[in-house]
């Protein structure tokens, strides 16, 4: 392992830039996985990171070590750093200093939709993309497409939402949800608050693609109009509607639930 003890190291600046610049994880098509769950699940779905990275006070820490020691054999690169250098680099409180410096996955969009997918229209909160990234994981789906103005499927606060459940999906960052919908071979729901047919209404024994929208705005009038069919969920008491999420993770567990 090579310690790292200036903050001028070529480096040590690199990283630092993937971790606090947006602009420069989509420049390098690099990203970071910050915290120890994500870099075992990492580990257990996808092999070794590129770079591994740990501070000095994580290095007694015998899960660290095991990591580290898998990362060695693999051939990746690993470094310490000083604890002062390591805590700008992670935006994980109290937690044990490690990370990995990975390539985001640019899978290409398929041609037509053919299995259970989500489409996903500026959905703009991290914490909102990676719950419905994990729930969607945990449901089975495999496929997730995200419009142009959705927040950054792959930033540390996504990551770290999803719990590790990046690594199970194919992501598919810029997709021209319109033309998905043009070419699906498989029904497409929206939801909408204002629709008459309910969610237990459909048989989702089927292969089906879900469609989820912006936080305040709902999916886009353009992109309902090519929906298969507008979906509600009915609930009790005087909320208008359900956060995004939540309403992902409702449907997505109906879709279980009539599976089995």
């Amino acid at each position: 392992m090579k310690a790292i003890t200036s903050r001028d190291n070529s480096l040590y600046k690199e990283i630092k830039q993937l971790a606090l610049d947006p602009r420069s994880r989509k420049k390098t098509g690099r990203t970071l996985l910050d915290g120890i769950h994500l870099c075992q699940v990492y580990l257990q779905q996808c092999g070794s990171p590129q770079v591994c990275v740990a501070s000095e006070s994580a290095l007694q820490n015998a899960e660290v070590s095991a990591i580290i020691s898998q990362c060695g054999s693999d051939g990746a690169s690993c470094i310490s750093l000083p604890d002062a250098l390591y805590k700008p680099l992670s935006q994980v409180e109290n937690g044990v200093g490690i990370l990995f410096v990975i390539d985001i996955p640019r899978p290409d969009a398929p041609a037509k939709l053919t299995q259970y997918a989500v489409l996903l229209d500026q959905v703009q909160d991290p914490g909102n993309l990676g719950s419905i990234l994990r729930s969607a994981a945990a449901a089975g789906i495999g496929q997730v497409f995200c419009s142009s103005g959705t927040s950054a499927a792959w930033s540390p606060r996504v990551l770290r939402a999803g719990m590790g459940a990046h690594f199970l999906l194919q992501i598919v960052e810029n997709a021209d949800l319109s033309h998905l919908l043009h070419s699906s071979r498989i029904p497409v729901l929206a939801t909408s608050s204002h629709a008459a047919q309910r969610i237990y209404d459909i048989d989702l024994r089927q292969p089906v693609a879900w469609m989820f929208g912006h936080e305040g705005q709902g999916v886009s009038d353009s992109l309902l109009a090519q929906a298969t069919h507008t979906v509600s969920i009915p609930h009790l008491g005087l909320m208008e509607s359900l956060n995004v999420a939540a309403s992902a993770a409702v449907c997505f567990f109906e879709q279980v639930r009539q599976m089995q």
